[in-house]
C-alpha cells in the first residue's frame, strides 16, 4: 500500500520580485513538514519546478504582525530575511484575499517588516518594504581579514558585502568563492556594483549583480539592492536614494534620514499556480 503522507500533493504558486523567484506555500492551507528538503528538490531547475528557494506563508505567533514568513534556499539553508520575497509575499496575501489591508506587518528572523502595497484596480502593482535600520558592525558576520577584497559590509538582516568595481560580471568566479571566505563566519551575500552616471536630482543609478548566499547568482536581491545603496551613501558614491539596477530589473531604493530605516520599493508578479507532490521524507 502506497504511503498517502508520501503522495500528498502541495499547492504553491511560482512568483518573481525583479526575476527573484520563490516558490511560495501557503503553509496554513498546505503544511510542509520539511521544508529543507522540499526546497532542495523543488528547486531544482531540472528536476523540480525551479526556483531560488522555498517561501512559507503562515499566520504571525505573536500579536504584533499579522502574518509569518521563512525563507529557504535553494540548497536547503534557511535565510534570515528576502525583500524580494517579502514584496511577493504583500502581493500573495492580499491579491488572494488573505488580508484587505494595504499595510502589512510581516514576522521574518530578522524582525517584523513592514510591507505598502500600491493598489490599483484590486492589484498590487508595487510594494515598499520598511527593512529596518543597516547594521555595520556584527563580530558574528563579519571578521576583517587582510586577505579580502576590498568592499563596505552591510548587514540588512542577513549579511552583504559590497564591492565597487567596474567589473560586475566577476560575480561568477569570485562571488563563488568570497561567500565561503574566513571573514564571514555565517558565509555572505556578495554585490558587485558599479556606479553610473545619472542627471542630477535623478538619484545614484547602481549597475548590481549579486552572489545570493546559498543560491549563487540571482536576478535580483532586495536586501543586496538596499546594502548596495547604504554602501554608496557612506562612501560618498550616491546620496541616500539609488536606482538600484540588476540583473532582473530595477529597485528603488532609500536611506531616509529621518528614522535612519531602509526603505525598498519594487514590483511582485506571479508566474503560475500549480501543485506538486511532497518529497520522500
Amino acid at each position: 500500500m502506497v504511503d498517502s503522507k508520501e503522495t500528498r500533493k502541495i499547492r504553491f504558486a511560482k512568483m518573481h520580485g525583479a526575476g527573484n523567484d520563490y516558490i511560495y506555500v501557503n503553509v496554513m492551507e498546505n503544511p510542509v513538514a520539511d521544508p529543507v528538503r522540499a526546497a532542495i528538490v523543488w528547486s531544482d531547475r531540472h528536476k523540480g519546478v525551479g526556483s531560488d528557494g522555498l517561501v512559507l506563508i503562515d499566520k504571525s505567533p505573536i500579536p504584533e504582525a499579522d502574518f509569518s514568513m521563512r525563507i529557504f534556499n535553494a540548497d536547503g539553508s534557511e535565510a534570515m530575511m528576502c525583500g524580494n520575497a517579502s514584496r511577493c509575499i504583500g502581493k500573495y496575501l492580499y491579491e488572494r484575499g488573505l488580508t484587505w489591508k494595504t499595510e502589512i506587518r510581516l514576522l521574518t528572523l530578522s524582525g517584523i517588516k513592514t510591507l505598502l502595497l500600491h493598489v490599483a484596480d484590486g492589484t498590487v502593482e508595487r510594494v515598499t518594504v520598511d527593512m529596518l535600520e543597516p547594521v555595520f558592525e556584527d563580530a558574528s558576520q563579519f571578521a576583517p581579514a587582510r586577505d579580502i577584497k576590498k568592499g563596505v559590509f552591510v548587514s540588512m538582516g542577513n549579511p552583504h558585502y559590497v564591492i565597487f568595481t567596474e567589473n560586475v560580471d566577476q560575480v561568477g568566479e569570485t562571488g563563488r568563492v568570497m561567500e565561503h571566505h574566513p571573514a564571514f563566519p555565517q558565509r555572505c551575500n556578495i554585490e558587485f556594483a558599479q556606479v553610473m552616471p545619472s542627471s542630477e536630482g535623478e538619484g545614484g543609478v547602481i549597475r548590481t549583480r549579486v552572489w545570493e548566499r546559498g543560491s549563487g547568482i540571482t536576478m535580483a536581491c532586495g536586501t543586496g539592492a538596499c546594502a548596495t545603496a547604504v554602501a554608496a551613501a557612506l562612501t560618498g558614491r550616491a546620496g541616500r536614494m539609488s536606482h538600484i539596477i540588476m540583473d532582473g530589473g530595477t529597485l528603488d531604493i532609500e536611506w531616509r534620514e529621518s528614522d535612519n530605516h531602509v526603505y525598498m520599493t519594487g514590483p511582485a508578479a506571479f508566474v503560475f499556480d500549480g501543485e506538486i507532490v511532497l518529497p520522500h521524507q
